[in-house]
């Protein structure tokens, strides 16, 4: 009995595999997802690495770069033709100051091209032989400077004080100074022209210097005190914890830091003042007036004068195309100041 009753019992089960049947269970899904995802990865593989693809990206590629290429140069192209057609009056200026008289009534200043034995310097000779001509220099630049001195200095001082300095009713001044802006040159020359006659300032170089100066004092003091606002508050609490007073806070941190945006204003004012020609007509002494009245007197009744204006344009615009040459970098880095913080 107890042989058939052993008999009967079953055998005893396999052992389990490692990690149970969640983990052939995880392993058969792994195999199933793998498979999958590299048939599928390989798939799109072998679809997108075939050479119908590579060669329609390398066409797109350079059809970009072409598109680029000539419109840049398209643009390029557009900017020689419009400089050209500004510079085109100014050309014909100087080629017509290099010609004479004679050549100038006989035709037009494009055929130098074809004769260049037209050209000559006896025009600029005749300009500088001429005192009347080199006179007015001399008084534009006694006119110019001063005005501008002026104007950068105490224009400097009232932005500062806009600007950093508290008292009584200082908002109210400055809208008043903005407005000054807008009051236009004409409006003022009647009044002005009675008040330098009964104070005896009329048509004297010192009445065109305070003219210029009362004028150009609204644009600087705006200018310059937007741009003195802008130097940080920290910088200047310092200074005055160091012991520094306010000139020496103006003098030591206040104008370094604006030297751009003066030289700009610098440059703006004496570019306006040497190129003015309605002031400097109605308040300059006759007797030694600046180079535009002079160029002025000295057209003909009859006829052009070609042979005389065209010359002294380009002696007068020497000299403010050497102040600005001079100055290049520090006006291109004041006008410039505060677009990039």
């Amino acid at each position: 009995m107890t042989s058939s009753r052993t008999g009967a019992l079953p055998p005893d089960p396999p052992p389990p595999a490692p990690g149970g049947p969640r983990a052939g269970a995880r392993g058969s899904r792994a195999g199933a997802g793998g498979s999958g995802r590299s048939g599928s990865r390989g798939g799109s593989r072998a679809g997108g690495s075939g050479p119908g693809a590579r060669g329609g990206s390398r066409a797109g590629a350079w059809a970009a770069r072409a598109a680029s290429r000539l419109g840049g140069g398209a643009a390029r192209l557009f900017l020689v033709v419009v400089a050209l057609f500004w510079l085109m009056p100014t050309v014909g200026l100087l080629l017509s100051s290099l010609r004479s008289p004679s050549d100038i009534s006989g035709s037009g200043w494009w055929t130098v091209f074809t004769a260049p034995a037209q050209l000559t310097v006896e025009n600029y000779s005749a300009i500088l032989r001429d005192g009347t001509i080199t006179g007015s220099l001399l008084s534009t630049v006694m006119i110019t400077v001063p005005a501008t001195l002026l104007v950068v200095v105490v224009g400097s001082l009232a932005g500062y004080a806009f600007a950093w300095m508290e008292f009584p009713g200082r908002d109210w001044w400055f809208l008043a100074v903005v407005g000054l802006l807008v009051v236009p040159v004409q409006v003022a020359l009647v009044p002005v022209s009675r008040l330098f006659g009964e104070i005896g300032v009329f048509e004297t170089t010192l009445g065109v210097v305070l003219f210029h100066t009362a004028f150009g004092l609204p644009f600087a003091i705006f200018l310059l005190r937007n741009f003195f606002a802008e130097i940080p508050r920290e910088l200047l609490e310092a200074a005055r914890l160091d012991g520094a007073g306010e000139i020496r806070l103006f003098a030591r941190v206040v104008l370094p830091l604006g030297g751009p945006a003066i030289a700009s204003l610098g440059i703006f004012q004496f570019l306006w003042v040497w190129n003015d020609m309605l002031v400097a007509l109605i308040f300059a002494d006759s007797d030694a007036p600046p180079i535009t009245v002079a160029l002025q007197q000295q057209v003909r009744q009859f006829g052009n004068n070609i042979d005389v204006l065209a010359p002294g344009a380009f002696v007068s615009m020497a000299v403010p195309l050497a102040v600005f040459f001079a100055f290049q970098r520090q006006f291109v880095s004041g006008v410039m100041a505060g677009a990039v913080k």
